[in-house]
């Protein structure tokens, strides 16, 4: 007979307590413990057989079969994919809630020439169907079944014979097995396991969308990203329109890629050439305006930078950004006071990255620089100025990566001059922009102001 055991698991990394406690010993999360009823079986009523040995093939003996993938009707979303849908993957989408991820899918659904089976356990078919009117597609392609129970759903996979699925979403659903609660680190992951088993034998790619935590990261066990084959984010701002589609992790494809949508009132639209949707037109007389280049995948963004520098009215000067790494964004103003000498002291900074992007890369640290130091001497920088480097705590402006890709990209959205490190100015050829090589950030700051900011110098 199979005994029921009553233990705690923590909601945020799975990990198991016999008994409930307030603080999770691996995480570190407090109040994460839900009660859940383990089933073991009996051993001595267990049948064990005997086992057989495998056949090992040398990998030079295995013929590498023909992978067809599927297009999506999205190209960003292909190429966030690796170049389509693989048969028998297991893709999970997240991405916080109203960000558009439902809306990303059913659009794919109905836009595809392929039968695609629609699960929800979020919304009704009358919901489902009010959002496809929205988007202004009736295809009869797309099923729509509303259902929790995962053993239902597989059922209704087979009875249906699709060839795509979407689980809207992994959280809602549930196994009988279990006596856990929909959204627990037991149901997801069982559920996960029955649906990558399916996926496998059958060869039908599987769509699942995951929530997130308050942490940004996907909602339950680390063993379902695991599972899958691929994990995309959907990130974004609700307050602005553009989305971004990046992939954590991709079995079958490169995850330095990225996709870029726009929301629009009638759902997605992609964007093809996400260069210059990001510049937010005439900054000739604003100061605290920098302009820099970020490398995502195969493609070179150009942003804009915006700063602020202000008296403080509080004892403790404010130090905030948006888009940004905090954490360097502190560093780079300490370089800044100790390199060139400003008092920043007693002043209020605030940096924002332009369009609700964040960023990571450090090719924009110069970019930060020049739009603080704009700010503080309240001078505005040239609109046909853009700044590609890296800076050290030394102050020394380093290489970094693609830099002739980046200064092309800059190039060809109409900036003039770019400034890069000079241990890269052989790496740039046949560019019809004028190239600034800078040093350091004494240097730069230099070049770039022309003596307009000596007398705030040390």
């Amino acid at each position: 007979m199979a005994k029921n055991k009553t233990i705690f698991v923590c909601q945020n990394c799975g990990f198991v307590s016999p008994k409930w406690i307030g603080k999770c010993p691996n995480c570190n999360s407090w109040n994460s413990f839900i009660e859940e009823v383990e089933e073991k079986e009996d051993k001595t009523t267990k049948a064990y057989s005997e086992a057989i040995a495998g056949n090992p093939v040398p990998v030079s003996d295995i013929k590498q079969k023909e992978l067809h993938r599927i297009d999506m009707p999205y190209s960003e979303f292909n190429r966030v994919l690796g170049g389509g849908l693989v048969p028998g993957s297991l893709v999970l989408l997240g991405g916080e809630p109203g960000i558009g991820k439902s809306t990303l899918i059913l659009q794919s659904a109905l836009n595809i020439d392929k039968k695609v089976l629609y699960i929800s356990g979020e919304e009704s078919e009358t919901q489902i169907k009010l959002r496809a009117d929205r988007i202004g597609i009736n295809n009869p392609q797309c099923l729509i079944y509303t259902e929790i129970n995962i053993d239902k759903i597989i059922a209704t996979i087979k009875a249906t014979d699709p060839e795509i699925v979407v689980i809207d979403s992994i959280q809602t659903t549930a196994s009988t097995d279990i006596t856990s609660s929909p959204g627990t680190v037991s149901q997801i992951r069982l559920c996960a396991q029955k649906l990558q088993e399916y996926a496998k034998q059958s060869g039908v790619p599987i769509i699942i969308i995951g929530h997130i935590n308050k942490d940004g990261d996907i909602a339950g066990p680390m063993s379902l990203e695991h599972i899958v084959d691929v994990v995309v984010q959907f990130e974004g701002d609700n307050n602005h329109f553009y989305r971004l589609l990046r992939p954590k992790k991709n079995r079958f494809g490169s995850t330095y890629e990225i996709g870029v949508f726009e929301m629009m009132n009638y759902g997605l639209k992609e964007v093809i050439d996400p260069g210059k949707i990001l510049l937010s037109g005439d900054n000739s007389n604003l100061s605290g305006v920098a302009f820099g280049t970020v490398n995502e995948g195969s493609r070179s963004l150009m942003i804009e930078i915006q700063a602020l520098v202000g008296n403080s009215v509080y004892g403790t000067p404010q130090r905030s950004s948006t888009g940004f790494d905090n954490r360097r964004f502190m560093m780079l103003l300490a370089v800044i006071e100790k390199r060139l000498g400003l008092k920043l002291n007693a002043k209020d900074v605030f940096l924002n990255i332009a369009g609700g992007l964040k960023i990571n890369d450090t090719a924009v640290d110069i970019s930060v620089i020049a739009a603080v130091i704009s700010s503080y001497i309240d001078k505005a920088i040239p609109d046909n100025l853009c700044f590609i480097g890296e800076v050290g705590l030394s102050g020394q402006i380093k290489p970094v990566s693609f830099i002739e890709k980046r200064v092309a990209e800059a190039s060809r959205l109409g900036f003039s001059t770019i400034f890069i490190s000079s241990s890269q100015k052989s790496e740039v050829k046949n560019q019809k922009a004028n190239i600034i090589p800078v040093a350091d950030v004494r240097d730069f700051a230099t070049k770039l102001f022309k003596g307009g900011n000596q007398d705030q110098e040390a």
